[in-house]
């Protein structure tokens, strides 16, 4: 288990004056068996009305409201948590879930029905095939050795390359040119697992290497917002695969938000109005710190207690991240 500081900042900067639309934020991770949420602090310049709620997911969300014309917009969110990463040894899977085809049980299937249906077009039909290549050799069916070739596979035959363009390519898109992002990784996995019949989600949060910290209470660069996906197992649960990094679960993954699509799971998004002519320049940083005892808070960054529900939001200095540059365009957290 290790406590963790995680400073998330995102700064946009606009042309000529604009009005910002209402935006969406998802920076606070939930509670669960892996992950304790100590503090959060959530600071936005200009001054925004907040209000907080949650999705159908369960996701928190704080829905930020602006006033007036400004040519910046910038959020710093600061979390604390105890991360305890998976259990070395997966869950026992459900015997008749061992090995693919297999139907969920009448309890769960109505739940996951949404999860399990393919949601984009495939013209060529070509992710179907190009899935069940996993299912040769070594293993054959086996639901989990699969998944794992299936994740490998991924990092392996295509080629990573980064693209500030807003939103997520079509599965078969990235299947046909080769490539993407780690927000089209874990698409493409996710049309692949809909594909043989299994429940799968999106999810949004960070990447960071424990391997590579600094000391206690400093800050390590080596932590990314980043995406990957879950597959529902019965007996199991939901299990993490990175076919970005061809990994199963870790405790290198801080999971933040999760959705059915991956606009359900956006760390930001949001309008702005402005002229034609108006452009955005984006940046974002994120640095992790390792503690030992929780530091004395920054008092530019008032810190909640995670039980409690943050109040409306004071402005304050801070860098922060990618965003859309058109004007009335979303200004959407690229990965």
């Amino acid at each position: 288990m290790r406590t963790l500081e995680i400073v998330h900042r995102t700064r946009y900067e606009y042309s000529e004056p604009v009005s910002l639309g209402e935006h969406r934020l998802m920076f606070r991770p939930r509670d669960s068996h892996d992950l304790r949420l100590l503090r959060t602090g959530l600071v936005i310049e200009p001054a925004a009305q907040v209000r907080w709620i949650h999705d159908p997911f369960g996701n928190s969300i704080a829905i930020a409201s602006f006033e007036g014309t400004t040519q910046v917009l910038e959020l710093l969110s600061t979390i604390q948590l105890e991360h305890f990463g998976v259990p070395p040894e997966l869950p026992p899977i459900e015997e008749f879930a061992r090995t693919l085809p297999f139907s969920y049980a009448a309890e769960e299937a109505p739940d996951l029905a949404r999860y399990i249906e393919r949601a984009y077009p495939d013209p060529n039909a070509i992710v179907g095939p190009w899935t069940k290549q996993f299912m040769e050799g070594e293993g054959g069916n086996d639901t989990f050795e699969l998944l794992k070739r299936l994740c490998v596979g991924i990092q392996q035959k295509l080629k990573y390359a980064m693209r500030f363009e807003i939103g997520t390519q079509v599965p078969a898109v990235t299947l046909e040119t080769g490539g993407g992002t780690c927000r089209d990784y874990a698409l493409l996995m996710i049309e692949c697992c809909r594909s043989l019949g299994l429940a799968a989600r999106f999810i949004t949060g960070y990447l960071y290497d424990p391997a590579l910290d600094t000391a206690p209470g400093e800050a390590t660069t080596h932590a990314y917002p980043h995406a990957w996906m879950e597959v529902y197992l019965p007996g199991a649960g939901w299990v993490e695969f990175d076919p970005t990094n061809g990994i199963v679960g870790s405790e290198r993954l801080i999971r933040v938000a999760v959705g059915r699509d991956p606009e359900q799971a956006m760390p930001i998004k949001g309008t702005f109005t402005g002229s034609s002519e108006v452009t955005v320049n984006a940046s974002v940083d994120v640095q992790v710190h390792t503690l030992d005892s929780l530091p004395v808070a920054d008092p530019a960054v008032p810190l909640e207690p995670a039980s409690s529900q943050a109040p409306t939001v004071p402005p304050a200095a801070a860098p922060t991240e990618p965003a859309a540059p058109a004007a009335q365009a979303s200004p959407t957290q690229a990965l």
